[in-house]
């Protein structure tokens, strides 16, 4: 059988128990819930208690630099919870919902991988409960009605088109939508605008609503998005165009966390889904409390490598929702580490103590990272059968000389059982917790000085230039107050630096702040570095193209 189906195989194997049963072992009702079916619901926002969020247990699961070979954050995220259960502790895993860009892309779906899966796999993947689309429609409806402004003489605010920020949104990839020119075909078309996409989990809306409280929390943001200025200088926003009660409706029921399980029956909310290179990269606060309100340990789960989700967990979410984790698992692998070595990816299924070694560089980076935020880290060896024991071990000599708990993590082969050792390590690092985590940066500090904290304590820059458009743009969310605003960097997941092909810990690098945007809604400014963008393009060979479903509705090639 092809590789990459024995994931979808695996979640096909199993029946999912109905979600009402998922539902009890949390102490919700079959009243208590919004069925989707018999495997899915959604949970009202009524059951956020503060005092339980405050006495619950956060794992945060994080990884080293991603490379093509992939560490497996998702699997490990769901293994360690189906393994605290396992253990006897009362467990949920709150993570992101998979956009349709990687999905049809390059990286396929993110429900984890063999028998540390959430389910049902396929629903998850493709469309879900429908909150993606909700968001794209609350976006591009903003987009509408600013148009609509600009065409109109009689309503007109007098918006200049050449400062508008706002972009469509659409959940794909597609770089031919990058950048636009609306208004084509005459008078009746509108005005010539220059305009584009972004990919949905990149969007200001994905950001407000995975960092909204509360449904009036989120349409006081909405209505607080940043559009451009008014011929005469004056900054407008969404509330100025009566946007954000339309957008708010919208999202209605997109706000509410989605409930559902893993392989081995544990629950699980899947709700929101930023990516971490662009946005904050974590899934929705409200998800995230829930969870805590209803299990004794919560793992989540941030984006790419520490160096950007876990960054902006703490500095953004965190802050943001008053929350701090107690644990942080930090996902490494040996072919990753290998990759980090030098060792090109057709190569690495070959044994290679050497590179593993020298690719460790990069993990004692991040161990040295995380450790900062002054919360006990745990590594976790996400194994492959291709692995030695030899290069495992070596792995496990770099943790102990910096006195951190490392575990050999089994769970995609194993499940549970296999995630046993870990998930003891995890409680115990657990109740080592001293306090809330330490952040980056001061939100007091001018943003030039909290993007050099980033750059230089995180990534490890000796350098930070600014294009004159950055420059001008960083004063421009001075000077419409929001100078106390966290910054989201958006950078390469692929490096500590802004060059994807710079591996490993790179030195005496420069971090190239070449745009600014301001997401007012959210509450964050976005330094935009390298060639970051926010729009992806899809591969020579999409994974579309092994999509195919039968005359029966099962669905193949989807991993």
């Amino acid at each position: 059988m092809p590789t990459e189906n024995i994931d979808l195989q695996i979640a096909q194997s199993v029946t999912p128990k109905p979600i009402v049963e998922i539902a009890k072992k949390l102490d919700l009702t079959n009243g208590e819930i919004e069925q989707y079916g018999k495997y899915k619901a959604k949970i009202p926002l009524t059951y956020i208690d503060e005092e339980q969020v405050a006495k619950s247990n956060m794992v945060l699961v994080t990884a080293i630099t991603p490379t093509p070979a992939g560490e497996g954050k998702t699997t490990v995220s769901v293994g360690l919870t189906d393994g605290l259960n396992s253990i006897g502790k009362k467990a949920i895993a709150v993570l992101r919902e998979p956009s349709l860009g990687p999905v049809f892309g390059i990286k396929g779906g993110a429900t984890g991988g063999g028998h540390s899966q959430i389910i049902p796999m396929e629903d998850i993947n493709l469309h879900f409960n429908g909150d993606f689309a909700a968001i794209e429609k609350a976006n591009n409806l903003l987009s509408a009605l600013i148009n609509n402004n600009i065409y109109s003489r009689s309503r007109s605010l007098g918006i200049d088109p050449r400062t508008v920020i706002w972009r469509w949104a659409m959940d794909m990839n597609d770089r031919s939508l990058r950048h636009i020119i609306t208004g084509i075909g005459g008078k009746t078309g509108g005005f010539l605008q220059e305009s584009g996409f972004n990919i949905t989990a990149a969007s200001e809306i994905m950001a407000i609503l995975c960092l909204a409280k509360d449904l009036p929390d989120l349409k006081e943001r909405i209505g607080n998005i940043y559009i451009g200025d008014t011929f005469s200088g004056e900054a407008i926003f969404a509330k100025d165009l009566n946007a954000h009660g339309a957008m708010t409706a919208l999202l209605k029921d997109a706000i509410k966390p989605n409930l559902v399980q893993t392989l081995e029956g544990n629950p699980a909310i899947i709700h929101g889904g930023p990516f971490a290179n662009i946005a904050q990269g974590t899934n929705s606060l409200i998800g995230t409390k829930v969870g805590l309100s209803l299990a004794d340990y919560v793992v989540t789960e941030a984006g790419f490598g520490a160096d950007l989700g876990a960054e902006k967990f703490f500095n953004i979410k965190c802050r943001t929702g008053n929350i701090s984790p107690k644990a942080v698992v930090l996902v490494a692998t040996v072919r990753a580490l290998k990759y980090h070595g030098g060792v090109k990816k057709d190569n690495l299924m070959e044994p290679n103590a050497e590179a593993v070694e020298e690719g460790l560089e990069n993990l004692e980076k991040h161990i040295e990272n995380l450790k900062s935020f002054g919360i006990p880290v745990v590594v976790a060896i996400n194994k492959f059968k291709a692995d030695t024991e030899q290069e495992m071990q070596h792995i496990i000599d770099r943790c102990n000389s910096h006195a951190v708990d490392v575990s050999i993590s089994d769970g995609w082969a194993n499940g549970g059982k296999g995630m046993e050792d870990l998930a003891e390590k995890v409680v115990r690092a657990v109740s080592k917790c001293e306090g809330p985590f330490k952040p980056t940066y001061e939100l007091e500090d001018p943003f030039t000085k909290k993007i050099k904290a980033i750059a230089e304590r995180i990534y490890g820059a000796n350098k930070i230039s600014y294009s004159p458009n950055a420059k001008k743009m960083l004063k421009r969310a001075e000077d419409l107050g929001f100078g106390e605003f966290p910054i989201c960097m958006a950078k390469t997941q692929n490096s500590f630096s802004d060059d994807a092909a710079s591996y490993g810990r790179p030195t005496n690098f420069t971090i190239n702040v070449r745009e600014v945007e301001i997401a007012a809604g959210a509450g964050f400014i976005i330094p935009i570095t390298g060639k970051m963008l926010r729009m992806p393009g899809l591969p020579a060979k999409p994974a579309a193209e092994q999509i195919d479903i039968d005359e029966n509705g099962k669905i193949t090639g989807l991993f």
